[in-house]
């Protein structure tokens, strides 16, 4: 791209490969990304956090480089967009927000009462191949204990995951919650290798066993002093440990027995996960995982360089695949218009007049609208109907509207001081009130 002395760029500028653009509804033709679509999901997230009494937090975008490569090593910066800053400090756009809550924990634990439940949907970046399901950016639904070890706190999380999901309206037809432990992976590993420096290979071996070629696993495990053969005996087998049943009972007890399952093949590839971990999936196995989480008792410690000891746990859950999951099971609500109502302005000479009654309105809360320039009347009404609008309003005199349903397709006058309640029992007709 160049640009001419004028300094206007000789040719357009197009975001960059792997983010998105986000507009409002109705979609322009080739766009995906819907603002209103994100903005529900938002909803969605922050409405059932408060459910479990979750508190909402946050955290810069731009963090130390040090503390990514303090928690994954230094074969993360390859995937992070990092770059030295003006102040000469290694900086990264946030990868992910774990890293950053435990850093806030160790600074500040002591104000909160434990234990301390907190949630957050930030923007994360990482700079890797984009396929389906993954891009560059996607915004992310977390959600994190701190203080507790007991197994109840897992429970806790995941049926939080369970809720969250099933307030989109998926059931257990749609997704389960395959549930594992790193405890359990750890014995098995200590019972047939002696050599703790390969407990990272080993791990990374197993999370990616479903997508790499058997030959290639035996090969990677049987130079690890363990077979294929084990390690799928040991997945097969299934048998919960005593955590994970404490799990199992306690969503089980609350009725949610049916999301989850005991499934091995789940491992969690990062190295810092300590105890349970879990991933949430389609159960058409059409997407990739939907979230996943687990327990890492370590990291607040390693973060704040040995000063704090924090058990902590914790999912998150991306907002890419799950739009796309619920596109797939047409999920999604009707989110063409938002204005409830729309006044209109036929004579000018009632402009200032429609304006105090607009603002009325909209002391309500209610989504309001009007045309802001002079329009003819057919140009209004087709403004209206472009919007959603439910109910249009003109004003006849100082005394007097009338008020027409979009939906029912029922006119009338009234007069203003019955405005409110006409609109408010019609689209409440069951209301007592």
């Amino acid at each position: 791209m160049t640009e001419s002395p004028a300094g206007c760029f000789s040719s357009r500028v197009e975001r960059l490969p792997g983010f998105r653009d986000f507009y409002p509804e109705p979609l322009p033709d080739g766009e995906a990304w819907s603002a209103d679509v994100r903005q529900y999901v938002f909803d969605t997230w922050q409405r059932v956090a408060g459910c479990y009494a979750f508190q909402p937090y946050d955290g810069p975008p731009l963090e130390t480089l040090d503390l990514y490569t303090a928690k994954s090593g230094q074969e993360i910066v390859g995937q992070l967009y990092n770059f030295e800053d003006k102040g000469e400090r290694a900086v990264s756009l946030r990868p992910e927000m774990t890293p950053t809550v435990a850093r806030m924990i160790a600074a500040r634990e002591r104000h909160y009462k434990k234990p301390i439940k907190w949630y957050s949907f930030p923007q994360v970046f990482r700079y890797e191949r984009q396929q389906k399901g993954r891009l560059r950016e996607h915004f992310q639904f977390n959600a994190d204990i701190f203080g507790d070890t007991d197994p109840a706190t897992d429970a806790e999380l995941i049926a939080l995951l369970i809720d969250v999901l099933r307030a989109f309206n998926l059931s257990a037809d749609d997704f389960v919650i395959r549930l594992s432990s790193r405890n359990a992976w750890q014995d098995f590993f200590n019972e047939h290798c002696s050599d703790e420096s390969k407990a990272y290979d080993f791990y990374q071996a197993v999370d990616k066993l479903e997508r790499t070629d058997p030959g290639e696993s035996d090969k990677i495990f049987k130079s690890l002093g363990l077979t294929l053969e084990q390690v799928r005996i040991f997945i097969d087998s299934c048998e919960p440990t005593g955590e994970l049943q404490a799990v199992l009972d306690n969503l089980t007890a609350r009725g949610l027995g049916d999301y989850v399952k005991i499934d091995y093949n789940v491992i969690r590839g990062l190295a810092y996960y300590t105890g349970i971990v879990y991933e949430a999936f389609d159960r058409n196995g059409k997407f990739r995982a939907i979230a996943g989480g687990g327990r890492y008792d370590q990291l607040v410690e390693l973060i704040s360089g040995g000063k704090k000891d924090m058990p902590a746990a914790g999912f998150a859950m991306g907002d890419v695949v799950l739009t796309e999951l619920l596109k797939d099971r047409e999920l999604l609500p009707d989110l063409d218009g938002n204005i409830l109502v729309f006044a209109m302005i036929e004579d000018e000479t009632l402009r200032e007049s429609t304006l105090g009654l607009v603002q009325a309105l909209r002391d309500k809360c209610w989504e309001v609208d009007y045309p802001i320039v002079a329009l003819k009347p057919n140009k209004q009404f087709k403004r209206a109907i472009e919007c959603g609008a439910r109910f249009t309003v003109r004003l006849e005199n100082q005394e007097t509207v009338t008020l027409k349903d979009l939906k029912t397709k029922q006119e009338g006058e009234l007069p203003i001081s019955e405005l409110s309640d006409r609109i408010i029992k019609a689209i409440c007709p069951d209301d007592s009130e």
